[in-house]
């Protein structure tokens, strides 16, 4: 195959290989003007009869960050061990600029050695099981696996498995379900809480992925694939993983961000991160991808974290100089970002969606240079990202 292509090819396609590999996955021009459509009403959600219906009205977002400018819950799934998680707030905050940035707060942290909880819930989808709806929302037991009856400190030496999934929330209550409410319609006799929010935002995390030990990858459906990743926090309280997709925002558009997550297995070194909105793209599932990597190390200590400033920079990224101290300054944090060389950072931009009408949808026209495609494209943006590599090194 590689022989039938012109040499100076083969020369860019290897270097592209070379320098696939990144500590910093940078997104710029985040944040657009859309809409989606949160849950409405669930019906007999134990029995078959179960169904959702969705709002007529669209609830309509725009501005930095957004839709990922509301509350988001954390998500983690194994194999993993989390021995810190810190969630940071900024009333001003912008990368490459002390002048026009403030210090970060840290209003919600785990340590899992000292069993340190502040502003934080850990729920899991063990509940209840329903046709429409999967399982329920429930208190993570303590081992990181399974139903607790009550909030439970998520233990230290917590690995978990494959598939194995769980959540943190803050630890301040929703008020009751309603369609006006702070939290919107949710899931009945579930532990419901808000997510965090915030325009200018960090979250922060102390981890492990170790290579999965068990053998029999056929009985999983995420065998050997860790992940971090962001939700609107109204997916998880109606349904994360419904089987009618009335039973959750997350189609129209509610918004995801994946931070570090193994993608399929035949790349297990690698962590992407990815936006699920419609900001440049259609296909909401694969979303909008950065094609560079952060390498996953299966045998060591990973800290990092993801950093949504307020200019519309989102940039997710790993270092061992993280810190998960109660306040930290903004010329730290630029420090430890600037730190992270050029030439170890992937950069893609997101496309600017002009505002949708009070009637329209909140799918965009905007096409982004790294949206998903097939065939030849995928070659173009390749061979193009490898040629302006090779002109900053």
């Amino acid at each position: 195959m590689l022989g039938q292509l012109p040499s100076f090819l083969v020369v860019l396609l290897f270097q592209f290989i070379a320098v696939s590999a990144y500590n910093k996955i940078s997104f710029t021009n985040v944040g657009f003007s859309g809409s989606f459509l949160n849950v409405k009403k669930i019906s007999d959600p134990t029995n078959d009869k179960c169904t959702c219906e969705l709002d007529t009205s669209r609830t309509y977002f725009s501005g930095t960050n957004a839709p990922l400018s509301e509350y988001l819950s954390v998500h983690f799934r194994g194999p993993l061990t989390l021995s810190k998680f810190g969630f940071y707030t900024s009333s001003s905050f912008v990368i490459n600029n002390t002048r026009s940035s403030a210090d970060w707060t840290r209003n919600a942290y785990y340590d899992s050695s000292s069993q340190t909880s502040q502003n934080v819930t850990f729920l899991t989808n063990a509940g209840e099981q329903s046709p429409c709806l999967g399982n329920a929302l429930t208190y993570l037991a303590s081992n990181g696996s399974g139903a607790a009856g009550s909030s439970q400190i998520l233990e230290d030496n917590n690995l978990i498995a494959s598939d194995k999934e769980y959540a943190i929330f803050s630890n301040i209550s929703c008020p009751k379900s309603g369609e006006k409410e702070g939290c919107g319609v949710y899931r009945k006799d579930i532990p419901a809480f808000y997510g965090f929010g915030g325009v200018t935002k960090m979250f922060l995390f102390e981890f492990e992925m170790p290579t999965e030990t068990q053998q029999n990858s056929t009985s999983f459906g995420y065998y050997d694939m860790p992940a971090i990743w962001l939700l609107d926090d109204h997916i998880p309280r109606t349904s994360q993983y419904p089987t009618n997709s009335n039973c959750s925002c997350w189609a129209s558009g509610c918004g995801e961000f994946d931070i570090f997550e193994v993608m399929n297995s035949t790349q297990l070194n690698d962590l992407y991160s990815t936006f699920h909105t419609f900001q440049g793209t259609d296909d909401l599932h694969n979303g909008l991808q950065a094609s560079g990597s952060i390498p996953r190390d299966t045998s060591g200590v990973m800290r990092g974290g993801v950093v949504f400033d307020s200019s519309g920079n989102t940039i997710s990224f790993i270092s061992n100089s993280t810190v998960f101290d109660e306040s930290i300054s903004a010329s730290a944090l630029n420090s430890l970002l600037a730190n992270i060389a050029n030439n170890d950072t992937f950069s893609t931009q997101l496309a600017s969606v002009a505002a949708p009408s009070s009637t329209g949808t909140a799918r965009s026209n905007g096409i982004s240079a790294f949206e998903k495609r097939d065939g030849l494209w995928i070659s173009v943006i390749s061979i193009a990202t490898a040629v302006v590599h090779m002109l900053l090194l």
